[in-house]
């Protein structure tokens, strides 16, 4: 199941008007099984900022993160079937199953009682999976990645949540007034659900990839041992995992650090789900024209700065500073706070940097983008004061501070959204490149490992919250994540260029020199043709030597070779 097949389809032939129109029902199903899966995200917030349950940080990021989990989990099967029975039966029964815990939400009154709802309609999050494979059997390669970045603006369902199921909940419980009229809410999102799969259903077409005769699980799963796909799927967790994440914990992030209103929440964290969603399409367009990787280099050197500068805390904190000590003992005769400066028996003076109130005033403003570090010193003797030698006589003072104004932490949740936005198109676009007629599985499983960083997130930020009181932790996470994938791709792509062309990668690594491509030569020691690679090498007199040789055993000429002075110095100086 190589990329090296063409692949064969089975069903209605793929004009472009039924592409368009089987693009546009997949992306507008998706967005709507997105939409769903991130009701946790809103409603858990607005059930814990009323008081009607008593759970506990760690309990919040459970219940936030298990819908997350199932649609993780079940990527891979729905992948899988989708490769079987095709994306329009797929799609169809996935949406019908998950209506019913989503509508069982509704009567859920414990902790336990949500968390197995959750676990249930978060079935909708596998509907990418049947999504990818289902969109890419109606375009042909090289139109794939585009397609596939509109699929994946359904993710811009998260906007749809955040933005107006506070707006619904608000009219459904008249303001608070009657806040178990919540219970309407997932009621909506059941019903949405049913009349989506039905609508699926009568205006989709079949279409799906031939199988071969006798094809076993075994054989779909093979792909599945190549460590190309797991690294994709460690790209995934980030770029995937991370706007799943950030749109279901930015709400009670905003709350908490920031005190707005739950509504505000939502329209502030649209500003980072909504154009991570729709930028997707960018992403796929960028992806087919520069390709992939570069790509994916550019959208992590930009997460992982964005996440450093989102890591300091709201602070004001003073603490001790470099002082002023006396070089030998005296009397403190005068001290000049105009100057700023102490005198020590009339004749040795010391200066010291004293407090200035305006340059403090002027030098903190809210939209630093990072702390701010002021220090100054204050004297700690008085007039007449018999001191010692390296006795101090003005103590320092650093002050640190930093607003976190609201407006640059979104700015640049905003910059993280969009890059992690490109970022998932650009992991797909690998995917029908290098698997095609294993999209799905391929897709799901990588689907699966980003569906579980948008499970693990939550659940490990409601713990770093906990240990460290600390809301930016997050932001540290995410630098780590970011740096890892830079790094492990990094290293991949120098593995890829030192095999497949080693003369490529000498020039990088020596740009001074020359290469000669490899050339064949009579070697008197074997009487046959041997390759040999030469280089030229700058100098006065410039040289040229061997830099490999076919007949070398070890890296060295065999004893009886008689062309052993090829190998020293070549003079190249003109005659």
């Amino acid at each position: 199941m190589g990329s090296g097949f063409v692949t064969e389809y089975s069903g209605v032939e793929a004009t472009k008007s039924r592409s368009i129109r089987m693009l546009s029902l997949n992306t507008i199903a998706f967005t709507i099984n997105f939409a769903c899966w991130m009701i946790y995200g809103v409603l858990i917030t607005f059930l814990m900022v009323n008081r009607l349950y008593d759970w506990d940080r760690a309990q919040i990021g459970w219940l936030i993160g298990v819908p997350v989990l199932t649609g993780a989990i079940f990527r891979l099967p729905v992948g899988v079937l989708t490769d079987m029975y095709g994306g329009r039966k797929v799609f169809t029964m996935v949406m019908l199953i998950a209506a019913i815990p989503m509508y069982l939400v509704s009567m859920a009154d414990s902790f336990w009682g949500f968390f197995f709802a959750g676990l249930g309609f978060g079935l909708t999050g596998s509907t990418f999976a049947a999504g990818i494979a289902y969109t890419s059997v109606w375009f042909e390669k090289k139109r794939q990645g585009f397609a596939l970045g509109i699929l994946g603006a359904g993710n811009a369902g998260a906007a749809f949540t955040v933005i107006f199921a506070p707006i619904v909940l608000d009219y459904l419980t008249n303001d608070g007034a009657n806040l178990e009229a919540w219970r309407t809410l997932p009621q909506l999102y059941a019903a949405m659900l049913v009349v989506t799969a039905v609508i699926f259903w009568l205006f989709t077409l079949e279409r799906k990839v031939k199988e071969e005769v006798g094809t076993t699980l075994r054989e779909r799963l093979e792909p599945l041992k190549e460590i190309r796909v797991w690294r994709f799927g460690f790209y995934y967790f980030l770029v995937f995992g991370g706007v799943v994440a950030l749109a279901q914990w930015l709400v009670p992030y905003y709350v908490n650090v920031y005190t707005v209103s739950i509504a505000t929440a939502g329209l502030l964290t649209a500003v980072f789900s909504f154009p991570s969603g729709v930028i997707r399409a960018l992403g796929g367009w960028m992806s087919d024209r520069w390709g992939a990787r570069k790509v994916m280099y550019w959208l992590l050197i930009i997460c992982f700065a964005s996440s450093l500068l989102l890591l300091p805390p709201k602070m004001d904190v003073t603490s001790p500073g470099e002082g002023v000590m006396a070089m030998r003992g005296g009397i403190v005769t005068e001290i000049n706070e105009v100057n700023n400066t102490i005198t020590i028996d009339n004749n040795t003076v010391y200066n010291y940097d004293g407090f200035d109130a305006e340059d403090e005033a002027a030098g903190t403003n809210d939209w630093d983008l990072l702390p701010v570090v002021s220090s100054w010193q204050e004297p700690v003797v008085v007039e007449g004061q018999n001191i010692e030698r390296k006795q101090l006589l003005a103590e320092g003072v650093s002050h640190i501070s930093f607003e976190a104004n609201i407006g640059v932490f979104t700015i640049f949740v905003f910059v993280i959204g969009i890059m992690m936005g490109i970022g998932k198109a650009a992991v797909y676009k690998f995917i029908p490149e290098y698997y095609p007629e294993d999209v799905g599985v391929v897709g799901g499983i990588v689907g699966v490992i980003g569906g579980l960083g948008g499970f693990v997130c939550p659940v490990i930020f409601g713990y770093l919250l906990e240990w460290t009181g600390l809301w930016t932790v997050t932001w540290a996470f995410f630098a780590i994540i970011s740096a890892a994938c830079l790094i492990w791709m990094h290293i991949v792509i120098k593995r890829m260029i030192h095999r497949r062309a080693p003369d490529i990668s000498r020039l990088i690594e020596e740009p001074t020199t020359s290469y000669i491509p490899s050339v064949n030569i009579h070697c008197p020691s074997s009487n046959n043709d041997k390759e040999i690679r030469l280089s030229i090498k700058p100098g006065d007199p410039p040289s040229m030597t061997v830099e490999w040789c076919q007949a070398w055993d070890r890296g060295v000429c065999p004893p009886d070779c008689s062309m052993q002075c090829i190998t020293e110095q070549i003079s190249l100086e003109s005659e």
